[in-house]
């Protein structure tokens, strides 16, 4: 017979099968004879008061043994010979859409504009080494996308758009712990997920596909209204319905489709830092302990969400126990981003804390959009700007982003040294004498971040702060520090398509995809849409 329970333990009892065996049986009447084993469906931490507990569901196998696996195969064909359809990108969206494409037997032909997921690392060693950063390899451009060295966490509130479950359980048939299908926050860990996608790669290559690494899409073939493949920096044309899925800091694919008449819209985005303390003080404050987590917690997390002036002001990608790294994808850009390894284990912690924008907002003076500070930029840049004013074009966003990115580096003294404050200075208006131990490997350099960063976002910031501070009892404190600028939380831009086809609203045969299209926030979301626009192409192939 088989039972489940939910039940609410300390962390010690949680840690150990032996002890929650025990329970059980005390607890639930069981008998310890007949008790055969134990599997654990769903985890969470509840913190809120000063006794931590564990919540667990539980399943009971009383004079039975488990007879499935913790997770559900997926069986994939040979598609060799079957109608290709082409993707754009080997992140989350573009690995997940070749997948789905290759269990409805067709043939995917994946274009990358980077390296594979091993290469891609040595290039991002190279940024702290040299200040320089590979424009077609680097923490956004590669296999596996944004997040394949960016953290790899799996938590989305994006329930309602597809089965976030199969991707979790496919994640899990290439090699991710179990321990995602159970944890509340699931978290696969950027010393753990590249071995994943590499076994991705191998399912793709082994039933039929094709991956293609350093191969840039350099257009689309369009006849008529239909698209009918893409053109690459190779010379290589591929030929078939494409899927674009090229992530959200593919800034000449935005460029290019804009000059081609392309119709996008300009999307809201946020945008302020990345704050990093030291990992035992959240711990302290998270688990209401002056010993921090002890023997059986994980590094501590947490969530800050506030409105100031009409505006969100929260906490985003929280990296317990993680790494600032270096994420910008061209040169004369800081832009930085954080990063966890599976064990969580290093000695500080970090999250983006930034502002919510809208396209609205790009009127408003206190964002420092004034023309002149644009003069920097290139004309390929300011050639979307019209003359004399700033409107809501598609691509005001994106210009706006790389202003900021463009700001921070030459507060950075043009490297990726980046400019950094402490927290209360911040929030009081002083420039920071010195600046604490971080993470950041290309190092740190003080600057008044209250005085450069616009108004806009200074000043939210600095009242989300106060209030956070409130509600958190130490973490307004010198002991952490504000590293800019945290840009990338998503598209500056969404390609419109079709609500019931998901295709491109005027050109057949072409599927934006994704975190780069504007439909997607994250891993998981991404892996979600591009499944979703397999399917949306199957049904495109079978009507032609």
């Amino acid at each position: 017979m088989i039972h489940e329970y939910n039940i609410r333990v300390l962390p010690e009892v949680a840690a150990n099968e032996q002890r929650l065996k025990t329970y059980l049986v005390h607890e639930k009447g069981l008998d310890e004879r007949t008790l055969n084993a134990i599997r654990i469906l769903k985890r969470s931490i509840d913190a809120r008061q000063r006794t931590v507990f564990v919540n667990l569901t539980i399943r009971a196998y009383v004079n039975e043994v488990p007879k499935d696996d913790e997770y559900r195969h997926t069986d994939y064909p040979n598609v060799e010979g079957r109608p290709q359809v082409i993707v754009v990108g080997a992140g989350p969206g573009g690995l997940f859409a070749a997948l789905r494409l290759i269990e409805l037997g067709l043939r995917p032909v994946v274009v990358e504009r980077g390296k594979n997921v091993r290469e891609r690392k040595k290039d991002l060693a190279q940024i702290s080494r040299t200040q320089a950063v590979d424009p077609e390899s680097n923490y956004s451009f590669g296999e596996g996308g944004a997040g394949a060295y960016s953290d790899g966490k799996l938590y989305t509130r994006s329930k309602k758009r597809g089965n976030v479950e199969k991707i979790l359980h496919v994640f899990c048939q290439h090699g991710a712990s179990t321990s995602i299908l159970v944890d509340a926050h699931p978290h696969i860990g950027t010393d753990k997920l590249p071995r994943v996608i590499e076994n991705m790669r191998t399912t793709i290559l082994r039933c039929g596909g094709e991956v293609h690494f350093q191969t840039r899409m350099e257009a689309l073939i369009i006849e008529g209204d239909e698209v009918k493949g893409i053109e690459t920096h190779t010379g290589q044309t591929f030929l078939g319905p494409v899927i674009l899925a090229t992530g959200h800091s593919a800034r000449d694919v935005y460029r290019r489709l804009a000059a081609d008449g392309v119709e996008m819209e300009a999307k809201g985005i946020a945008v302020g830092v990345r704050l990093e303390h030291p990992a035992a003080l959240i711990d302290r404050i998270q688990y209401h302990n002056r010993e921090g987590r002890g023997k059986y917690l994980p590094a501590a997390e947490y969530s800050f969400v506030t409105q100031v002036e009409g505006r969100g002001v929260y906490s985003f990608c929280m990296c317990p126990g993680g790494f600032i790294v270096p994420a910008a994808s061209g040169p004369e850009q800081i832009v930085v981003n954080g990063m966890s390894p599976s064990n969580r284990s290093s000695r500080w912690s970090n999250s983006g804390m930034v502002v919510e924008i809208r396209p609205e907002d790009l009127n408003n003076e206190e964002l420092g959009m004034k023309n002149e500070e644009f003069s920097g930029m290139s004309e390929e840049n300011s050639s979307f700007r019209p003359e004399g004013t700033i409107l809501h074009s598609s691509l005001n966003m994106l210009s706006f982003q790389e202003h900021l990115e463009r700001l921070c580096w030459q507060q950075g003294n043009r490297r990726q040294t980046a400019p950094a404050q402490r927290m209360a200075d911040f929030v009081n208006r002083r420039l920071s004498a010195d600046l604490p131990e971080s993470s950041y490997a290309p190092g740190l350099i003080a600057s008044p971040l209250h005085f450069w960063l616009p108004p806009f976002i200074a000043d939210r910031l600095t009242q989300s702060f106060r209030q956070f501070g409130r509600q958190a009892h130490g973490f307004l404190t010198n002991e952490a520090v504000m590293i800019a600028v945290e840009t990338r939380t998503s598209a500056p831009v969404r390609i419109v398509r079709s609500r019931d086809t998901l295709q491109h609203v005027r050109l057949r045969g072409l599927f934006p995809c994704g975190e780069g299209a504007g439909y997607a926030g994250g891993i998981v979301s991404a892996g979600v849409d591009g499944e979703r626009c397999a399917e949306a192409v199957a049904k495109y192939c079978r009507t032609k």
